[in-house]
């Protein structure tokens, strides 16, 4: 009965609408920062690009957008996602369904569509923002969001979403529940670019910089919003 309750649309629009409403409290009632500052004017001759993020830090990424900017991520077919896909749309952010495989890629086992909707996006300008991590391991960078790199030619930045006051879950994704009245920092790290022509060793170089790479920003956005010291500026 839970389950069938669960699924009903009027369900599921509801507890997407209110998650929305509550995403935008948080960040109005939060004092924001980006890193670096001049991100925005920096990354205008590079768009469209491809933002990577861990899983559990996916809630915020709907207003590291700009008004001007064409965005579409990725959300998974299951039950949750179609809440989570009503509440982006509320923010403004389009959608693309499906996900990857234990492998962490978009172009098999019935991901050939997302795969092919996330190259049409960024043909079509958008930047296209998803999760890197392999679907149920935390931290591990999967192969799909390099595949997406390649064939589509655009740069992968490495971003991470922290706020100071968060309830942090004890769940396989380590999601963090961002709270109001507080400090918001959105850091993003260096880009990874991954040529058409990559091999096995390049296509796997180019992982590891994405898994490294959203490391380094995660705990560098954590240490900002925490104050601890030694963080120039924050501390």
């Amino acid at each position: 009965m839970w389950k069938r309750f669960a699924r009903s649309r009027f369900v599921q629009r509801t507890l997407g609408t209110l998650i929305s409403h509550y995403l935008r409290l948080v960040w109005r009632t939060n004092r924001f920062t980006i890193e670096p500052a001049d991100f925005y004017h920096r990354i205008a001759p590079e768009l469209p690009i491809i933002v990577a993020m861990w899983h559990g830090q996916h809630f915020m990424v709907p207003f590291f957008r700009r008004a001007e900017h064409k965005v579409k991520v990725l959300i998974s077919r299951h039950r949750d996602g179609e809440v989570n896909a009503i509440a982006a749309e509320r923010l403004g952010v389009g959608i693309i369904r499906g996900s990857g495989d234990h492998g962490g890629r978009y172009d098999r086992k019935g991901g050939v569509a997302a795969f092919k909707g996330m190259i049409d996006a960024l043909r079509d300008g958008y930047n296209m923002a998803l999760t890197a991590d392999v679907p149920k391991v935390a931290r591990k960078a999967g192969n799909g969001i390099v595949m997406l790199a390649r064939y589509s030619g655009r740069p992968i930045y490495p971003v991470a979403v922290a706020t100071s006051r968060r309830i942090e879950l004890d769940n396989w994704d380590r999601s963090a529940v961002n709270l109001p009245f507080g400090r918001f920092v959105i850091v993003v790290g260096d880009p990874v670019a991954v040529s058409a022509d990559a091999d096995d060793a390049q296509l796997e170089a180019a992982r590891r910089a994405v898994e490294d790479g959203l490391n380094r920003v995660t705990a560098r956005a954590y240490a900002i919003v925490d104050k601890r010291a030694g963080v120039p500026g924050h501390g």
